[in-house]
This record gives C-alpha cells, sequence and structure tokens, in this order.
C-alpha cells in the first residue's frame, strides 16, 4: 500500500523570489516536508527564470532540470561544456558545478528535481502519451506541464502534480493525456538505502 498520496493544485503553489532577482522558485513536494536548503533528501520545484544569469551552487545535490515553458535555455559550464536545451530537453548535472544560463529568445520555466546524493537518487522522464507506471519503493511525482492529464481517477491540469510515496508492495498509476500535444513530467526518487 501507498504511504501517502496526495495532489498539488498550481493555484497553491507559492512564488518565492531568489536572492538575486533573476526569477522565482515554486516549491511542489520535498522530502521532508518543509525541509531547509540544506537538510532535505529530495526536491521538486518548478522556476521562472526571467534573466540570464549564474546557477545556485549547491553541494553533495545532484540535479536534473527540464525546460517546460521557453524555446531555448543554454547552459553554460565553467569548464567549457554548452549545453542547448529545447522546451522539453532535460540535463543531469551536478550541483557543484559552476553554471551560467543564458536564455536568448527571453524568459523560461524549468522543471527541477534535486536529490541528495549520499541518501537517494533518481530520474526524470517526459511523457506524452497513455501508459501504465509501475511503482515498487520510492517516490514518484508527476507533473502536468503543459494541457490535461488524467492519472487514474484524478485529472491534473496544466502546473497540478500528484505525488506518491510507496512504501512496499507494487503499486500502478495509469496516466493519459486529456487534450491533445498534453505533457507529463515524470519525476521518480529512490532512497539508496533499499537499493543495498
Amino acid at each position: 500500500m501507498a504511504s501517502a498520496f496526495s495532489i498539488i493544485r498550481a493555484a497553491d503553489l507559492k512564488a518565492v523570489p531568489w536572492k538575486n532577482g533573476g526569477g522565482a522558485t515554486r516549491e511542489i513536494a520535498a522530502s521532508p516536508p518543509g525541509a531547509a536548503f540544506d537538510a532535505f533528501d529530495w526536491r521538486v520545484s518548478v522556476a521562472d527564470v526571467s534573466e540570464a544569469g549564474a546557477f545556485s551552487v549547491f553541494e553533495g545535490i545532484d540535479r536534473v532540470l527540464a525546460l517546460i515553458e521557453g524555446t531555448e535555455m543554454v547552459l553554460i559550464d565553467a569548464d567549457g561544456p554548452r549545453h542547448v536545451l529545447a522546451r522539453w530537453d532535460s540535463l543531469a548535472f551536478a550541483g557543484e558545478t559552476k553554471i551560467t544560463a543564458e536564455l536568448p529568445n527571453g524568459p523560461t520555466r524549468d522543471f527541477n528535481l534535486m536529490l541528495r546524493r549520499s541518501r537517494v537518487s533518481g530520474s526524470v522522464t517526459v511523457r506524452r502519451d497513455a501508459v501504465t507506471l509501475s511503482v515498487e519503493q520510492g517516490s514518484v511525482v508527476l507533473v502536468c506541464a503543459l494541457g490535461e492529464f488524467a492519472v487514474g481517477d484524478e485529472r491534473l491540469s496544466q502546473g497540478d502534480a500528484l505525488v506518491l510515496e510507496a512504501s512496499r508492495g507494487s503499486h500502478v498509476l495509469n496516466v493519459e493525456p486529456v487534450s491533445e500535444g498534453a505533457v507529463l513530467i515524470d519525476a521518480r526518487i529512490v532512497s539508496k538505502e533499499t537499493l543495498t
């Protein structure tokens, strides 16, 4: 059985401005709930990026970023590599990496999964089609990034999220796009203790 199951509506997410004024972040879910930046195991959020600038450095954190609004974001690693993300592209990188973002075509919105490397691992998948998702253990955060999706008996509109904490046993989530062109972000988090 699932130990926790919740729906988070886009309208209930609070925007928190960045210290540098370059954007704002809306936290969708974190573990433990409400944990500070130095205490979370994992965190899922959506960020509005209004201007180019440097990313914050997070020691010991693995990150996955997916571009969900806007046409392009260029991430420049201080060591040289440039990563050009088109809409729905994602990039995994270490939080210690000194990265600067450029916005060639104006403001963007991105989905962020942050993982404390010593405790959890995770992944992000962009889904457009109907599929049956199997969850064995860990946490699943499904965010409707465009249009509308049905997840079981629930409906997720753009910006809404479903969070499932699976303690043990197998769980099945049937997801299906309700509107044409709908896109769902599927983030999975697994404790490294359960992997050993």
